[in-house]
Parts: structure tokens; C-alpha cells; sequence
């Protein structure tokens, strides 16, 4: 910046004469920083558009919707297809901004410019009238238009280090920032807000998590598409709708209408840090806010449609979304913003990943064909700036597209594992056929990502998500149940692979509940003795229930905001989840490959009931998976760990696995029992055999005095 600075102030003595319009002094600005961007002496901003053929920058004195200064980009204030103006002395407090474009109008090129139109910066910092959530501003009861703030960056970060962790040790917890606090029984006192969450950090320490995967958190629109059903006001809850890419969303900001967004943000993205624990932001490319050909009119589609967007060859919008638009993102003005983006978030706000949505839509052309070697996947992977940042792909998209296990990567890409929620939800339930899936699953998925190609660090493991059955529906429902959502009950994946183990919904029949937290503790766990980065929904490790909707994505009620009160009626699951997560940190074979033991023993091998039985068949309900390596260098002692899992409905006899120089096994997890163990149980040195009791896992670590 201070190259820029020295820049500024020989490009300023160089300009004679000055111009004035409306009052103040301008110049022609710096082209190639794009957005308004703060200076001691004033404020650039900068815009580009391959089509148009003018450009205006329109000035708002705060909360009114007509401009007290129009300024038109003449020549001098163009270069090439940008446009950029520096205006001396802008009071960035009372001013706000947007653009008007004119150009062609034909629809089949996809020129669709409109010179009405109060055009949103797409890199603005700031988007204002949104400050408070589910209430609109006086101004806007005849329609609502976007403007940018301009904001300066003076945070202070302090000396915490990112924690930058490897993703096969992270414990991924994905939470809505609205949702996570917004009830009543949250107890915090700015619920629904990144202060509100801040708040509940120590709650995550003593849980163990060390990821956080935050659903959008970029600027949207709460109130698009919102429609009332049943007499209940349904909003866009969920934020897969974004309206600016840079600027957090200031409904989250507990300030309300001040513009504090971006701090009260980084505010909590350093406690979170301060406690080592790491960020994820769920971002959306795929698509944006401006819906199909009929929807709202307020950025890309009046800048450059044909350029931002994938259109058919007659102007219409491809829909490989599901939601109307489809980015087009591997054109290179869109590759361009999207990595600007990347990196103005990994450098002013410290973010340690991102989870692509749909992320499939990034591998197409613009005509929509997959492609081989999508550029601006390749161009995320070997950005410098984002070298050490985690990329994770929804490795699909709502036109079919479906690349679990064959995501581009160029060895930086990791999955959401779609696979392993599918194969393990079938499994654990008992469907036939399922083991070995079941079991490659565990082990890291080895048959989709084969380290030579895709490194360790491929598969991001999960068995629930937003999208979906939350924890305690999966184990309480057969099917969906979405009827709050207007569409009669036709929306959301009817491919659910749940089990009611025996009845509807909540049930008052004690050995249906019994059957259900026994499949609680089983699924947890499975996924925390599963190789490669393990994530699990907000709530679930205290049970939290919406009520068997499963596309709760317009739900700004009880049936998507955590209950805490849950937590006191289910502490202990969460007890169970927080003993799970320490023995997988403690034992770090159970999430990736480490140093050979001593005795060369395999990295991992499956067991069958008898012993000497290692091959799954169809029929198989019941298998165990030994993991053997070094607790962490190679001077350090050998680790054994022995997982057993049971989906059959009987009891099943299973010989212990042999352990060499006389070592013995202690019982560390038994999901028959309702409570968890204080203290691991030896098993007395006669005994080979154990019962592993119907639907259950048994977990058994080394005696340490004989290590």
C-alpha cells in the first residue's frame, strides 16, 4: 500500500488541471484496483464492463435512494473496457455508491443493459440497507437497491497465528451463524450474530472441535423469495443466494445498521483462532442472487450478463444450479474475481479454507460441457497467495454432474465425501452388500482417492450436513418431512438412507429411544475413527432435531435454530462425542497413516468374526479394522487401536486381533452401554473372544504399561 501511496502522490502532482464536478475534486483513478478503495486523500473506484458503452458512478447521501452526485466516466476516466475515478476528500461516514451502465439491449446475445438500473459494485466492501435481519428500511416499501460503502482496513490482528493444521486432523464443525444462537435457550447476549457465536467458543473448546465450517457468510438477501406458508413468514435462511462476494453479511453484525460488519467478523475469526480453532467459509460461486431471466436486476446482469453468466445460445440462463443463473466462472474476467476474492478474504480476514458449493459448476465452459482441465480450478490450486489455504469441493451440481472421487485437484482439491455418507448411513442401518463399501470408506476412501493422485488429504468425511437430515431425524425418520416448507413435501433429496428404527418421529416406546442413541453413538463413532478430516452438523452432538424436514433451507424458526436446552436433556451424547473426539486426537492412526510400528505391522487390515477371516462378503453385517502405527515420530512408542462394528440385529462373537510381545487390549467405547466409560477396562490376558451386541461398535486401545 505504501507503493501505492508514492504512486498516488506523483500520479496527483501530474494532473493539471483538476477536475470539479458536483462540488469536488476529481481525477482519473488507478485501473487495476478494482472496487472503492479508501486513500488519506480520498477514494478510488473502479469498474470494468466488456459491452457497455458508458458508465456512471452515482453518490447517496446515507438512506436515500436518489443520488445527490452523478459522475459520467469520460474518456480520459476510461482505459480499455475500465473505468476509474479518484475523488478528493470523500466522506466515507455519510457517503454510499453505486454505478448505471448503457449498452446494447438484444436478449440472444445476452445484452441485456438497462440504464435505469442502480448497479451494485461487485467488489464492494460493504452492501448497505441490510443491517438489521427480517427488517427492511423505511426507504426501500417501493423496492430495494443496493449500494456499496466504502471501508478502511485499520484492524488490529494482534500476534495469534493461524493454526494452520492439517486437513486429515481437522474436526469440522458446520454451523449457521443465525441458527447456531438465535434461540432463546442459547443464553448468549447478541444471539444470531458473529458476536452471538463468539460467545460460545468455549462451549466448541470443551467439545474438542478445532474447525469451523460457516455456512454463507457473504452479504444476501434474507428476504428473497420469501413467501408466507401456513401464516409463517419463510425467508432465504440458509444465504446460498449471495449478493456481493466481498463483504460479510451485515444482518450477522450485532451493531445493526452501523457498518461494523467486517469488524465484529474478524472479531470473531481471532477467537476463534485465539483458541485454535480454524475457519471455513462455505462459499457460493455457482450461482448468485439475480435468479433466472425474471429475476432481480442489481449487479452482474447489469454490468456485463453475457460475460458473468452461462447462457443458451438464445440469451436464456443455463441452470445448473437448481437456483435460476450458473456462474460462469472459468471466464477470465469471472476467474479474476473469483481468486481477488480468495485471497481479499485469506488476507483481510485470516480465513483458513473455503467449501465450495455445487463446486461441480466451477469444472464447466461456458457453453456448460465438463471440462478437463478447468482453469480456475487449476488457478485456486497454485495461487501463491492461497498456498496454504484448504480447498474443498461439493464435488457435484444440480445438473448431474457428479465427480466425487474424480474432482479435478492438481493434488490441493479435497471432497466433501458424498460417498462415504451414503455407503456408511446404508451400512450402519443395515443394508446388504455394504461392508466393504463401508469399510473403504473408513479407510480413507482409497479406492476414489489414491494418495499417489490425490495426496492424504482428499476425503472431508461426514454422515449429516445442513442439506439434509440432521443426526437425530436420520435415526427418527424414514422419510422427509418438509411439509412447513410449502411445496408439499415435494423438495428436499427423497434419497434419505435413514431408519426410524421402528417408529415415525418421536416415539414414547423405550426400546425404540434406546435404538436410537445406540445408532447415535455408533455413527459418531465410525466417523471419528475414520481416516481423513471428520465433519459433523452444529447440534448433533446434542441431538438436535428439525423435526424430519430435511431442506430446512427457508425455516428462520425452532425448527432450524439450535435448542439448547437439548443439551441439558442429551449431555450425555454429548459426553460420548466428546470422548470420541479426544481418543481420535489422542491416537492419530485413527485419522491418517503414520510412522510403521516396530513390529511392521500394516497400517490397517479388516477382520472377520473367526479368526484368519479378513475377506467381506455381500452377507457381511460385522467387521473390524485394526490400525497399527507410531503415536507420532518415529522414536515414539507403537499405537494399536481396534475398531468393531456390528449392524446385525444379533449378537456376533469376534476374536481379538493378535498383539505382538505380549501387549494387551483395554475396552475404550462400547455403544451398547448408555453411559460412557470414566476409565478403559483391561481385558483379562485369557480371554480372545468378546460379544459384540447387535448395532454396535466397540472401540479397544493398547494397556499402556505394556506398550
Amino acid at each position: 500500500m505504501a507503493d501505492l501511496f508514492l504512486s498516488m502522490n506523483s500520479y496527483w502532482g501530474s494532473m493539471k488541471p483538476r477536475d470539479i464536478r458536483n462540488g469536488m475534486r476529481i481525477c482519473p483513478g488507478f485501473f487495476s484496483i478494482y472496487g472503492a478503495t479508501a486513500f488519506p486523500n480520498g477514494v478510488n473506484f473502479t469498474i470494468h464492463s466488456r459491452y457497455a458503452t458508458s458508465c456512471e458512478l452515482l453518490l447517496f447521501h446515507t438512506d436515500e435512494q436518489e443520488p445527490f452526485a452523478v459522475f459520467p466516466f469520460e474518456k480520459a476516466y476510461q482505459l480499455g473496457n475500465a473505468y476509474s475515478m479518484f475523488i478528493y476528500d470523500f466522506d466515507i461516514e455519510e457517503y454510499e455508491y453505486a454505478y448505471r451502465f448503457d449498452g446494447p439491449h438484444d436478449f440472444k446475445e445476452g445484452h441485456i443493459f438497462d440504464k435505469s438500473k442502480v448497479i451494485l459494485d461487485p467488489y464492494a466492501r460493504a452492501v448497505t440497507g441490510q443491517g438489521i435481519w427480517g427488517v427492511r428500511p423505511s426507504y426501500a416499501r417501493d423496492g430495494f437497491v443496493y449500494h456499496g460503502k466504502v471501508i478502511t482496513d485499520t484492524y488490529d490482528w494482534g500476534y495469534t497465528p493461524q493454526p494452520n493444521k492439517p486437513l486429515e486432523d481437522l474436526i469440522i464443525y458446520e454451523a449457521h451463524v443465525r441458527g447456531f444462537t438465535k434461540h432463546s435457550s442459547s443464553g448468549v447476549a447478541h444471539p444470531g450474530t458473529f458476536a452471538g457465536m463468539k460467545e460460545k467458543i468455549p462451549y466448541l473448546k470443551e467439545l474438542g472441535i478445532n474447525a469451523v465450517e460457516l455456512m454463507p457468510i457473504f452479504e444476501f438477501d434474507e428476504f428473497q423469495t420469501s413467501r408466507v406458508v401456513d401464516g409463517k413468514l419463510l425467508y432465504n435462511y440458509w444465504g446460498y443466494n449471495t449478493i456481493c462476494f466481498f463483504a460479510p453479511n451485515s444482518a450477522y453484525a450485532a451493531s445493526g445498521n452501523e457498518n461494523r460488519q467486517a469488524t465484529e467478523f474478524k472479531d470473531l475469526v481471532r477467537s476463534f483462532h485465539d483458541a485454535g480453532i480454524e475457519v471455513i467459509l462455505d462459499v457460493v460461486f455457482n450461482h448468485t442472487g439475480e435468479g433466472n431471466e425474471k429475476g432481480p436486476f442489481f449487479s452482474f446482469k447489469g454490468i456485463d450478463n453475457k460475460i458473468y453468466y452461462m447462457l443458451t445460445p438464445d440469451g436464456y440462463y443455463y441452470n445448473f444450479s437448481g437456483c435460476g443463473n450458473t456462474v460462469n466462472c472459468n471466464h477470465p474476467i469471472v476467474l479474476d474475481m473469483i481468486i481477488s476474492c480468495l485471497r481479499y478474504w485469506v488476507e483481510k480476514f485470516h480465513i483458513d479454507g473455503f467449501r465450495f458449493d455445487l463446486a461441480s459448476i466451477m469444472d464447466r465452459a461456458e457453453n456448460g460441457a465438463p471440462m478437463e482441465h478447468p482453469p480456475i480450478l487449476k488457478s485456486l490450486a497454485f495461487d501463491p497467495i492461497l498456498g496454504k489455504t484448504k480447498l474443498i469441493a461439493e464435488a457435484w451440481d444440480a445438473g448431474g454432474l457428479y465427480q466425487v472421487g474424480s474432482f479435478p485437484s492438481w493434488r490441493r482439491w479435497a471432497e466433501w465425501n458424498g460417498k462415504y455418507r451414503d455407503d456408511l448411513r446404508r451400512f450402519l442401518k443395515g443394508d446388504d452388500g455394504m461392508a466393504q463399501a463401508a469399510a473403504n470408506r473408513i479407510l480413507g476412501s482409497l479406492d476414489l482417492y489414491h494418495p499417489d493422485e490425490r495426496g492424504h488429504n482428499a476425503t472431508v468425511n461426514f454422515l449429516n450436513c445442513h442439506d439434509g437430515f440432521t443426526l437425530c431425524d436420520l435415526y427418527s425418520y424414514n422419510m422427509r418431512h418438509n411439509e412447513a416448507n410449502g411445496w408439499n413435501n415435494t423438495d428436499g433429496n427423497s434419497a434419505t438412507y435413514s431408519w426410524n428404527c421402528g417408529e415415525e418421529g418421536p416415539s414414547e416406546n423405550p426400546e425404540v429411544n434406546t435404538l436410537r442413541r445406540r445408532m447415535y453413538r455408533n455413527a459418531f463413532a465410525t466417523l471419528l475413527c475414520s481416516r481423513g478430516a471428520a465433519m459433523f452438523l452444529a447440534g448433533d452432538e446434542f441431538l438436535n432435531t428439525q423435526f424430519g424436514n430435511n431442506n430446512a433451507y427457508c425455516q428462520d424458526n425452532e425448527i432450524s435454530w439450535l435448542n439448547w436446552e437439548d443439551l441439558k436433556k442429551n449431555h450425555a451424547m454429548f459426553s460420548f462425542v466428546r470422548k470420541m473426539i479426544k481418543l481420535r486426537m489422542d491416537h492419530p492412526i485413527l485419522r491418517k497413516k503414520t510412522v510403521p510400528t516396530s513390529c511392521n505391522y500394516p497400517d490397517s487390515s479388516i477382520y472377520r468374526e473367526k479368526e484368519g477371516e479378513h475377506t467381506l462378503t455381500a452377507e457381511a453385517k460385522c467387521f473390524g479394522i485394526l490400525y497399527a502405527g507410531k503415536k507420532e515420530g518415529p522414536q515414539s512408542e507403537d499405537d494399536y487401536i481396534f475398531y468393531a462394528v456390528n449392524a446385525y440385529w444379533e449378537p456376533l462373537s469376534f476374536t481379538f486381533p493378535h498383539l505382538p510381545n505380549g501387549r494387551r487390549w483395554q475396552l475404550e467405547v462400547d455403544t451398547w452401554q448408555e453411559h460412557v466409560l470414566s476409565a478403559p477396562l483391561p481385558v483379562p490376558p485369557e480371554e480372545n473372544v468378546f460379544v459384540l451386541q447387535p448395532r454396535s461398535v466397540q472401540i479397544f486401545s493398547v494397556v499402556p504399561e505394556t506398550i
